[in-house]
């Protein structure tokens, strides 16, 4: 496999497990961005654009850019971060202070701290959305405003998979008066210089690859915390939290499809290239090459400052979360304790980590059934941690 890109002297590693994931995990067509300090230090790219591409057809180039998925959710968390930072929102207040219709059905007490920490319960919805339902931020909005919690709010947590995209969504739109999609291209994406996309517009189209599912290979991956068939009962079970959750848009949608790239969902559909991913990152943790700084240092704590940790009632494994962002653990593995960031299911990564300056990027067009840790970014995870170690 031809890679492309630059890699930093002694950050070579990198380059080989980035290499090595097409031949031994079947990669088709992926990209890994790595800053630190605020500037490039790896930037590489390899495959296809599309997965269901011939070899060698529609290669993978510099700018291409693959939907995230959950990863989006980092951005998403970053946009309340930053209303908090400037005064706008207040995290400890009840989210009915910011949207009334939120109160019903006994989530009165629910605070926006719990909507960004899975503490909200309500990561399911008694009435799952279609895909033109689930793209329409006003029905997704009602939807979770009247769904009663499956737990008191605030006294435990489950990854609100699909729910979390209205939570946040409609909440910045209260504050705002904005659409969360044109306010991350204007307070994020703009300023710091970062190719992502919530809700991709049409001039963007050519750039973006088509996804799909990339059978596993022998070697096993992805979450290990708790025995297999407890993991694989959860998801198999119709009537569980963990089914119900990632099934509150039912059916599934076509992620290739035009019509739901331009929609806004902040759980699962941004769009980024591994740079943009990485500068995004960057741009939390410090200074980068020609772009802002969004968070203040007091801000940057907050986020990775544990607020959930333990058993997962949707994930079934246990899980820790900052607000907003999957912090290191078993389930979820980054560079080191203090790092902060998001997986996209099956395949995507992001994350900064402030102790060593470093912001990374993953993103592939191959999507496996691994949900918070995939094999070829761990492997891109460790070489990176064994590069800084030297």
């Amino acid at each position: 496999m031809d890679v492309h890109g630059t890699v930093a002297e002694g950050f070579e590693p990198v380059k080989e497990a980035f290499a090595a994931n097409f031949a031994q995990f079947g990669e088709r067509g992926a990209a890994v961005t790595v800053y630190r300090d605020g500037h490039r230090v790896v930037h590489l790219w390899a495959g296809t654009r599309d997965i269901d591409a011939p070899a060698g057809a529609a290669p993978w180039e510099a700018g291409t850019a693959q939907i995230v998925r959950s990863a989006t959710k980092g951005v998403a968390a970053a946009a309340l971060l930053l209303l908090h930072q400037r005064g706008d929102l207040d995290l400890d207040a009840p989210v009915g202070t910011y949207w009334p219709e939120y109160k019903a059905a006994g989530k009165e007490h629910t605070r926006v701290r719990h909507l960004l920490a899975h503490r909200a319960g309500v990561p399911v919805l008694d009435r799952p959305l279609t895909p033109a339902e689930a793209a329409d931020p006003g029905t997704g909005a009602a939807a979770v405003a009247a769904q009663a919690p499956v737990w008191e709010p605030g006294t435990d947590h489950g990854y609100h998979a699909q729910t979390y995209s209205w939570l946040t969504g409609e909440l910045l739109r209260r504050v705002t008066g904005r659409p969360v999609g044109e306010w991350i291209a204007d307070e994020i994406a703009g300023p710091v210089g970062a190719d992502l996309w919530l809700g991709l517009p049409e001039s963007e189209h050519a750039r973006v690859g088509r996804v799909g599912p990339l059978d596993a290979p022998a070697t096993a991956g992805g979450l290990r915390t708790r025995p297999k068939r407890a993991v694989a009962e959860a998801y198999a079970d119709p009537g569980s939290l963990t089914r119900r959750a990632f099934a509150a848009i039912t059916p599934l949608p076509d992620e290739n499809d035009p019509a739901y790239r331009a929609a806004a969902l902040p759980a699962s559909n941004g769009i980024a290239t591994a740079d943009g991913l990485a500068r995004f990152y960057a741009s939390l943790i410090g200074e980068v090459d020609g772009g802002t700084r969004l968070f203040t240092p007091a801000t940057t704590e907050l986020a990775r400052a544990e607020q959930s940790a333990g058993a997962d009632r949707v994930l079934v494994v246990n899980t820790r979360f900052g607000l907003g962002y999957m912090l290191h653990g078993a389930a979820s593995p980054l560079l080191s304790p203090g790092s902060f960031g998001h997986p996209g299911r099956g395949g995507a990564l992001a994350f900064a980590d402030p102790d060593t300056g470093i912001a990374f990027g993953y993103v592939t067009n191959g999507f496996r059934k691994s949900v918070t840790a995939d094999p070829r970014a761990q492997a891109l995870v460790r070489a990176l941690r064994t590069t800084l170690a030297r």
